[in-house]
């Protein structure tokens, strides 16, 4: 019987365009791919081990040319809308009382300052979760085994009770390797309000 629910962010509840912002930011850079270095201090900000201006400062060494608002725009180009009907499932399964709610996101500092400043409903959102958990808090990121090891033990889940729903396969790929039930979502034909019709078999 499944008794938590763990929902990755992006692309489950808010809309992302990832490509669009990888198109956007090699233009940006005059590159045809991120260098070494640049998915090094990204993964380094994602897990917080680097502040925003220490973030900020590697990328305005390394171009030169680009103003601050120029490299924050097109870091956060990638984040988009965040559709009512989402939080209102959020909500329903607050008010319902029947799982453990929990999020779980490769999320950043500026990621989630613009998303405060932008989805107005954002605290009514989080406070639908017992416990959220973004990367850059926690220290720890997705795809990783140590951050679903992490959910597990500070909240004493049995794997085999839980369900990870997230549109990174890789993501679910791990989780699944720890016995915990996963939905690979399909962001482009999929919507997470459909859980319970989709992964009817698990409830």
């Amino acid at each position: 019987m499944i008794k938590t629910l763990i929902f990755d962010f992006g692309d489950v509840f808010i809309n992302l365009d990832k490509q669009g912002a990888m198109s956007n930011a090699l233009r940006l850079f005059k590159m045809t791919e991120f260098e070494y270095d640049m998915v090094e201090t990204n993964i380094k900000y994602e897990i917080g081990e680097i502040s925003t201006s220490e973030f900020l400062g590697f990328y305005k060494t390394k171009f030169p040319y680009l103003s601050e608002h120029n490299i924050v725009h097109a870091w956060n180009y990638i984040i988009k809308d965040f559709p009512n009907h989402r939080l209102e499932f959020a909500k329903q399964l607050k008010k319902s009382n029947k799982y453990k709610l929990i999020l779980l996101s490769n999320t950043n500092e500026m990621h989630i300052d613009f998303i405060k400043e932008n989805v107005s409903f954002y605290n009514a959102f989080k406070k639908c979760f017992d416990k959220f958990y973004l990367s850059h808090e926690i220290n720890l990121r997705k795809p990783n085994t140590n951050i679903y090891e992490f959910v597990l033990t500070q909240n004493n889940l049995n794997p085999e009770e839980c369900i990870f729903v997230d549109d990174t396969k890789e993501n679910t790929d791990t989780a699944h390797k720890l016995g915990i039930h996963t939905w690979n979502i399909d962001e482009t034909k999929e919507d997470v309000v459909n859980l319970f019709k989709i992964q009817k078999h698990l409830f």
